[in-house]
């Protein structure tokens, strides 16, 4: 008589653990839907991004800007190179965010932090630790295949870093309106999203091994004592990297959502100039 053993599958969520190990993946697959949701819409509905002297940072720094049909839009003298040109398909919305803004997207979908969120939870590939994940067994093979774009990371920071310098000019630009020094609430949550945005970039693990990698002495020189100091500095960040990536994620939609209003006429800026 011959005896065949089958092997069962374990169906998606099988545990051993008696914890509430689904509340950590679903809020995180329910905030990255809702603000790369929110931000993705307003990227391509580039309204009410403009209300002097402020500017959204889903569409800075503009390259080009819509001159017509886009209440709220930033103005052709704003913009690096005016209206935007003939050629453009008149199927695409003429958004800003096309262009140099896109790299906060590649720079952030390829981060470290954001692989591992959103392998955990909308791809469920495992949801936690030690529960069965979407994918079948044995078919793991890292981030190679499809997945060996994540490995272009380390080239989208040099662009997260030219678009953190864009930022902080918009932010001290907003201190000017008219040509006249001020402040308002504008001005302070538009520098408050430059400087999250400088604390999830300068903890990234891709800068960390700039500045400190590929070096044997750190206190040889005082080259490398100075290397020392920011390789320190950015593994503080570093050790805060997630809770830098979920509020600088936020502060962007809320420094969007504020502009919004402010330039559709729902609220008034609190300022010293008016």
């Amino acid at each position: 008589m011959t005896t065949t053993t089958v092997q069962q599958t374990a169906p998606l969520g099988s545990t051993k653990r008696i914890d509430n190990w689904w509340v950590a993946p679903l809020l995180t697959a329910g905030g990255l839907i809702l603000f790369f949701g929110y931000l993705t819409l307003r990227a391509f509905n580039a309204t009410y991004v403009w209300a002097d002297p402020y500017i959204s940072p889903t569409v800075a720094p503009p390259l080009f800007t819509a001159v017509a049909g886009y209440p709220g839009s930033v103005p052709v003298d704003h913009a690096w190179l005016g209206a935007f040109p003939g050629w453009w398909p008149s199927f695409l919305p003429q958004s800003p965010a096309f262009f140099i803004p896109a790299a906060a997207i590649a720079f952030r979908f390829t981060c470290y932090y954001y692989r591992g969120a959103y392998y955990k939870s909308p791809v469920l590939s495992p949801p936690n630790c030690t529960v069965r994940g979407a994918s079948k067994g044995g078919s793991y093979k890292g981030e190679t295949a499809l997945l060996i774009f994540q490995n272009l990371h380390r080239y989208t920071l040099y662009a997260a870093l030219f678009l953190l310098v864009c930022l902080w000019y918009e932010g001290f630009a907003a201190f000017f309106k008219g040509g006249k020094f001020g402040v308002g609430v504008g001005t302070l949550v538009m520098c408050m999203n430059a400087a999250l945005l400088t604390g999830y970039t300068f903890g990234c693990h891709s800068w960390r091994h700039l500045i400190g990698g590929k070096i044997d002495c750190f206190s040889c020189d005082a080259v490398s004592r100075g290397r020392h100091k920011m390789w320190k500095g950015s593994s503080w960040l570093n050790g805060k990297h997630q809770l830098f990536a979920w509020c600088s994620l936020v502060w962007v939609a809320t420094t969007d959502l504020y502009i919004y209003l402010v330039s559709s006429g729902a609220i008034r800026d609190l300022n010293t100039w008016d």
